[in-house]
């Protein structure tokens, strides 16, 4: 029997529950004959990483932090989206080489969408600059406004531009934004680390309708101080696990051609945080 062998590559990467929700997600279906490997790769390796494990075997990759920009140097190609979000993190093997995409878009839609979350025509706010607000912003194509929140005006400004209706500002000026925002999506590393309380304590929550819904993209925790600030508030609240899980089943699902179960894929994952 052939194996089919996948990983994720990051640095560091032993933390990744990755592995854990994947081999859930083949166990169920059966799958023994699929691999699922953490393989950590500092960024001056990749390009020689790559082409390994093409040769050892390897027929799709999850790529994540720190390498989802700078691998789109080392691929046979990629898709429209993966290209307009200026990152990747989902590679398949094809005869060309590698082929580079991008299912954080699909991932956010879809946990929003369990957690019965609309976006068509909200007014959003996406905090952040980076590949996830970039993804964000994508995902709320349906949005009838979006204000992008970052440190830096001019980041702000060039995640805008993926969608019509966006604008770009900093946190200085953002108060005005949450007054009357049915979304707000939590897309920066801001809720991890040292500096997260005094980031989170200077989100004027306070101004946004008791209908809005905050969300933060961060799973370790699952209840980010954002997510706790927020629930004190009285709004609603999308932890990170979804969209974990829902980019993670649209990868596995394109190297296999089966549909895992996202049920199995998030216990997986909340019992392992």
């Amino acid at each position: 029997m052939t194996t089919l062998r996948l990983g994720v590559l990051g640095h560091p990467i032993a933390h990744s529950l990755s592995p854990i929700m994947h081999r859930a997600a083949l166990d169920a279906l059966g799958r023994t004959d699929v691999t699922y490997e953490a393989i950590d790769v500092r960024p001056d390796g990749l390009a020689e990483k790559i082409a390994r494990l093409a040769a050892e075997g390897f027929i799709g990759l999850n790529v994540t932090l720190p390498h989802k920009t700078t691998v789109l140097a080392y691929l046979a190609s990629v898709d429209d989206p993966a290209r307009a979000l200026g990152a990747v993190n989902t590679l398949t093997l094809t005869s060309a080489g590698w082929h580079g995409t991008n299912t954080d878009v699909v991932g956010l839609t879809r946990s929003l969408a369990d957690e019965g979350v609309g976006i068509d025509g909200v007014h959003a706010i996406v905090l952040g600059a980076g590949g996830a607000a970039r993804a964000s912003v994508l995902a709320l194509a349906g949005a009838r406004e979006i204000v992008i929140v970052a440190r830096r005006v001019e980041a702000a400004r060039e995640v805008a531009l993926l969608h019509p209706r966006a604008r770009g500002i900093t946190f200085d000026s953002c108060a005005a934004a949450f007054e009357g925002a049915d979304l707000v999506v939590q897309a920066s590393s801001a809720t991890l680390g040292q500096g997260a309380r005094a980031f989170v304590d200077m989100l004027p929550l306070d101004r946004l309708p008791r209908s809005a819904v905050v969300a933060d993209l961060v799973y370790r925790p699952r209840e980010t101080l954002l997510l706790e600030r927020a629930r004190r508030e009285g709004l609603r609240t999308v932890d990170g696990v979804g969209m974990l899980v829902h980019q993670g089943a649209a990868s596995l699902q394109r190297w296999i051609g089966q549909a895992p179960s996202t049920r199995i894929m998030r216990a997986a994952v909340i019992a392992a945080l």
